[in-house]
């Protein structure tokens, strides 16, 4: 007797709306001791700035991979808790770049510590060898071909 194959596509959106819910709890656990963690997107954009201050919009969008449209919205709100600034670009007037601000920059140690305790907890149980398959696998369904949408071109 055969063992059927796993339903991956009903296990990989459950993990990840599991995932999203358990993050929640984490941040209103924060938000309860009087800590205003960034959520899990604002944490991305955060860390790609750290790495690289000064992207334009589509380069966080690719960064991220998010929409243009969903980017725009994510630096307004990091905009408004001081964590990011927005400027035209000097060579591209049309072109915005995203500067890290020492607000932002100071939320980068706990993000990390949160962050590492996760991927702890994530890759309990699990060897390296099977966390690598399943890195590849996750790797390959981002790469799937998937329809072209309109308000998935990156513009800057």
């Amino acid at each position: 007797m055969t063992t059927p194959r796993p339903r991956l596509i009903f296990l990989l959106n459950s993990a990840q709306r599991r995932l999203q819910q358990w993050i929640a709890t984490q941040q209103w656990q924060a938000a309860s001791a009087g800590v205003t963690p960034p959520t899990p997107a604002q944490g991305g954009a955060l860390f790609a700035l750290a790495r690289q201050d000064g992207l334009t919009m589509g380069q966080l969008a690719t960064e991220l991979d998010l929409a243009p449209s969903a980017v725009s919205g994510l630096v307004q709100r990091l905009e408004a808790l001081g964590w990011v600034r927005r400027q035209p670009c000097p060579q591209d007037a049309r072109t915005q770049r995203v500067w890290l601000h020492a607000a932002g920059r100071a939320q980068l140690p706990l993000l990390r510590e949160a962050t590492q305790n996760i991927q702890q907890q994530l890759a309990a149980g699990f060897t390296e060898a099977e966390l690598q398959t399943v890195a590849r696998w996750l790797t390959h369904v981002q790469q799937l071909d998937a329809p072209h949408r309109p308000d998935d071109t990156p513009h800057d």
